[in-house]
């Protein structure tokens, strides 16, 4: 064979090896390939949801911290109370940092809908961590598919619809802070967004009945009679009541409030194995019904 025709082969067999190695080359090492899957963030695995109650009082989403108050704040006991159900379309109103959120949120996700109304923070700093903290837990639980829709008293809540239930919690001495209509106004927009038949839930720290009314509750405190009458007046019919949430040890008459208790200790470490022993405040729990 000669030479001239020897050329052409020899060409492309270097050629056809060059390739080759080039290929090998190219391909990562298995430790190339697992160092760079350890650089992508890991996606975490979504949160169960419950089926039950029960359940839902034991999930990831609670912290532990909260989970700890359940023997103060009876979630289980209240939430059957009012007749929470699997399928409701729910609103929590101003849920503060999400203790009920956490339960409710994932109790409903499966086959109701999650609602927490916010007002506006306006310049209040508390507000506005408040609300930045519950956005958060939002964003880090999203299989809960909660929705924030803004809480103007005196105003329907922006909702798909008229929802089955309305949830509030130790709220109402806020609203009477802000004027004599303050509470009035936020029962007014209750009733107008729920619908006939549905279900307000309603637990307050309770004044003693022989007390005089502070009209803007400045310890915390507020008188049953005082709430059924605002429900009453917008629309309401009270359902029933009950004594879930009462503390007898609770005395009422501290100089810092309601917020002397637990879990706020305003007198601060010095008093505070004397407040464990109370424990968290006296409270109502009622439950009305839009006719």
């Amino acid at each position: 064979m000669t030479t001239a025709v020897l050329r052409p082969i020899v060409i492309g067999l270097l050629a056809t090896l060059l390739s080759t190695s080039c290929s090998e080359k190219a391909k990562p090492e298995e430790g190339e390939l697992a160092a760079a899957a350890s650089t992508q963030p890991a996606t975490p695995p979504e949160k169960v949801l419950p089926d039950t109650l029960d359940e839902a009082l034991k999930t990831e989403f609670r912290t532990e911290e909260n989970k700890a108050r359940d023997a103060y704040r009876h979630p289980k006991e209240t939430l059957e109370f009012f007749g929470l159900k699997p399928n409701m379309s729910v609103v929590e109103i101003t849920p503060g940092m999400g203790w009920y959120s956490e339960i409710i949120g994932p109790y409903v996700a499966k086959s109701g809908k999650f609602y927490a109304a916010q007002p506006q923070p306006g310049d209040n700093p508390m507000m506005k961590k408040y609300i930045d903290g519950y956005n958060e837990f939002l964003s880090k639980n999203s299989e809960i598919k909660g929705t924030v829709v803004e809480f103007k008293a005196g105003e329907p809540l922006a909702t798909s619809e008229p929802v089955d239930m309305i949830v509030t919690f130790r709220n109402i001495h806020n609203w009477m802070g802000k004027g004599p209509e303050g509470a009035q106004a936020a029962f007014k927009t209750f009733y107008a967004s729920l619908k006939s038949g549905g279900v307000l839930g309603v637990v307050e720290h309770r004044e003693s009945a022989k007390k005089k009314q502070d009209p803007k509750a400045k310890s915390g405190y507020v008188k049953e009679s005082e709430v059924i009458k605002w429900a009453q007046k917008a629309g309401f019919k009270l359902d029933k009541k009950s004594e879930i949430n009462a503390n007898p040890k609770d005395t009422k008459n501290y100089p810092k409030g309601v917020w002397t208790l637990p879990p706020n200790f305003a007198e601060g470490e010095a008093t505070k194995a004397k407040y464990v022993a109370i424990g968290e405040s006296d409270r109502m729990t009622l439950r009305f019904v839009k006719p």
